[in-house]
């Protein structure tokens, strides 16, 4: 069954579409919206983001295809992105990694079965300088140790944060 934007969606679909120059142009957040209304960005939420747009599906699917933050399948209500770049690698990235997998039970690319956490190793999030480190939401965890991965995972597990910005 296809998917629509609820009427407070479609009221920000026209809000953001008012602060660009084009549709083309409103295609990203116009993708974090939809996201965040439909859980993930499925070949329906495509569809109709593209109708939205009047772009060609093709070109929108190219867009959530290319960018890491656009989820095609369900994620938790936490996403924990990891990076593993080379500063985070040398700084101990993998440990931090594996040590997300131990205390979730889950290994990167899964979800907790209660559907808390996602787990991704992600290729740079730009704050080498502060390595280790992940995402979770809009929130940077810098300077990442086992013991400040346990505060973290506890508090989201207590406050979970939305990945979706709009």
């Amino acid at each position: 069954m296809p998917v629509q934007f609820s009427d407070a969606g479609k009221k920000k679909l026209e809000a953001i579409l008012g602060r660009y120059p084009n549709s083309q142009a409103a295609c990203l957040p116009a993708l974090h919206l939809a996201q965040a209304e439909f859980g993930h960005l499925s070949d329906d939420a495509i569809e109709c983001v593209a109708a939205a747009l009047t772009l060609p599906s093709a070109h929108v699917f190219g867009v959530v295809t290319f960018y890491t933050m656009f989820h095609r399948e369900k994620v938790g209500k936490n996403v924990l992105m990891v990076c593993t770049n080379i500063s985070c690698m040398l700084r101990g990235a993998y440990d931090v990694l594996s040590h997300c997998e131990a205390r979730l039970g889950i290994k990167r690319g899964e979800t907790t079965p209660d559907g808390t956490f996602t787990l991704i190793e992600e290729e740079c999030l730009a704050a080498c300088a502060n390595a280790p480190m992940m995402i979770c939401g809009t929130e940077y965890y810098l300077d990442l140790t086992k013991d400040k991965v346990d505060k973290v995972l506890d508090e989201l597990r207590k406050n979970p944060k939305s990945e979706h910005v709009v």
